[in-house]
């Protein structure tokens, strides 16, 4: 069984996260999602979620390509995700180009491209001009 892990917040979940799970979960048998927690969103990513991290955790499980969530608790944790999960490819999306190069002695590493015309950055944005 090949076995897939990707990276992310997810929050205000939109079709360019979809694209992405869809197209990770083609590279494999097995999706695996990291899904940063709360506190580390707010303490180190210093951004705050509309959504908990239960919620986006619900989220993300009613996803059929999603076959496991688990938290992203530190940026450090991505080597010991992919040898505790046997993790084979490691997925982002290409606006991390590089930065994950590094695990590439422990298993594939695959940048995907984005969804060009959406981002949650462009949605927050636009719900803020609104008001």
């Amino acid at each position: 069984m090949k076995k897939i892990i990707t990276y992310g917040t997810f929050d205000l979940l939109h079709y360019g996260h979809i694209n992405l799970l869809r197209r990770a979960k083609k590279l494999g048998d097995y999706l695996i999602v990291a899904l940063s927690t709360d506190e580390f969103n707010r303490e180190k990513k210093k951004k705050e979620c509309y959504f908990t991290y239960e919620q986006r955790k619900k989220l993300l499980e009613a996803i059929r390509y999603v076959d496991l969530v688990i938290p992203e608790d530190s940026w450090e944790q991505k080597v010991s995700d992919v040898h505790e999960f046997r993790v084979n490819t490691f997925v982002i999306g290409d606006d991390w180009e590089g930065k994950f190069d590094f695990l590439k002695e422990h298993c594939e590493v695959v940048y995907l491209t984005r969804t060009p015309e959406i981002s949650t950055t462009q949605i927050k944005e636009q719900l803020k001009d609104k008001k």
